[in-house]
């Protein structure tokens, strides 16, 4: 009695499968290239969207670290008739005794328009703000001057004023020559200083300021503070911050407003990271098309390869064998895209947080998710073909050459 020996079908070492997958794709490099792009386009765009939202929050989180934050504002509220109440003359001074508070600034609004010169239009205002200042507003709000100098105790009194940052560039003024002069209220005042942005208080780039007595004497001003900017211990912050509307008026508390700058920049740098979600949706719809692109070229590519399929099944090359290999042909194919879109959206983020100052930082889930879903795509885009490569029997196969 003889016995038939059937041998056992090697499995394929990861190296050999490598080489045959390489061999699939390098047959048709135009084909395969134009399938990865649209991988790579996908990937990099869910990489540069959370790369430049990460730097981004680190560059804002960065900037506000350094100009501290224990900065709170007081603000008047309004009034049970809807109106905008008052704060009164004495809110900065009462606030000033509160234990933890190290300084406080003030500012009040002046109802005065501010062109570059009388032949301005009277409607072209620029949405500028004309505003009486104290003296020592530009520490306590985290800025300074950038040209000329802040008010001091004689030009408060004078047509002088100090112009934000915004508010410098919307008068077209980059640089401050001698004379320099605005038209303010009906009258021109000298302009002796330019103040560098203030991050935490962007209402202060748009502002033109002026001393208190100068306001009161040339622009009608009711010395009313409208702003008080106050600077806490930093373990002190949340104490004083309770305390701040019953000192500031304490006949009514409801009708002062306070707020803390830091705490809003952080939820709007929250609300911009929310907003890439729609970016990432759009990176998404990129992948789903790269994944088209990937199925289609493994469904040709199994109709153009029947002879080698059936060669290889007749020379014992199991089901499995060619399932594994149109699957690998697929995820590498998606990998080449996935490492292309990485760098690319790592380059373009680098490039663009480095213009504005950011730290770059890639977050692992930007890289690793990116990448991770390009595999995840090659192989989803590429099982069905390989399926139905592996279905086709020897004769079947040669048959239809």
């Amino acid at each position: 009695m003889t016995t038939t020996l059937i041998p056992t079908p090697r499995k394929l070492p990861p190296s050999a499968l490598a080489r045959l997958a390489a061999v699939g794709l390098r047959t048709r490099k135009l084909r395969a290239a134009l399938s990865a792009l649209g991988i790579a386009i996908g990937v990099a765009a869910i990489v540069a969207v959370l790369g430049l939202s990460a730097s981004s929050q680190a560059g804002l989180l960065a900037e506000i670290a350094k100009l501290g934050t224990n900065l709170l504002t007081v603000a008047n509220g309004q009034s049970p008739t809807g109106g905008a109440a008052e704060l009164p003359d004495a809110a900065p001074g009462m606030i000033g005794r509160l234990p933890g508070v190290t300084s406080v600034q003030h500012t009040g609004t002046v109802k005065a328009a501010v062109y570059r010169s009388p032949l301005i239009p009277a409607i072209n205002t620029n949405g500028l703000t004309v505003t009486a200042a104290s003296l020592g507003l530009p520490g306590a709000v985290g800025t300074s001057v950038a040209q000329g100098n802040y008010l001091n105790a004689a030009t408060a009194r004078e047509p002088v004023a100090v112009l934000g940052a915004g508010a410098a560039q919307l008068l077209g003024i980059d640089h401050l020559w001698p004379g320099e002069r605005i038209w303010l209220g009906g009258q021109w005042f000298y302009v002796t200083g330019i103040l560098k942005p203030a991050v935490l208080t962007p209402i202060i780039d748009a502002s033109v300021f002026v001393g208190y007595p100068a306001a009161e004497k040339y622009l009608g001003f009711d010395g009313h503070p409208s702003t008080i900017y106050l600077r806490a211990r930093t373990n002190q912050v949340n104490a004083v911050h309770n305390l701040l509307a019953a000192q500031a008026d304490p006949e009514n508390p409801g009708q002062v407003s306070v707020s803390q700058p830091s705490a809003a920049l952080v939820a709007q740098a929250d609300a911009e990271s929310a907003f890439n979600v729609l970016f990432l949706g759009l990176g998404a719809v990129a992948l789903l098309v790269g994944a088209v692109g990937v199925a289609n070229i493994m469904v040709i590519s199994v109709l153009e390869r029947r002879s080698e399929i059936g060669l290889r099944r007749a020379l014992g090359a199991t089901r499995g064998h060619i399932r594994i290999q149109f699957l690998s042909e697929a995820v590498l194919l998606a990998a080449g895209g996935g490492v292309i879109g990485v760098a690319a959206g790592a380059l373009a983020t680098a490039v663009y947080a480095t213009a504005r100052g950011w730290a770059i930082v890639i977050p692992p889930l930007a890289w690793g998710g990116g990448f991770g879903a390009a595999l995840l795509i090659g192989a989803a885009a590429g099982l069905l073909p390989a399926l139905r490569a592996a279905r086709m029997s020897p004769t079947e196969a040669l048959w239809r050459v």
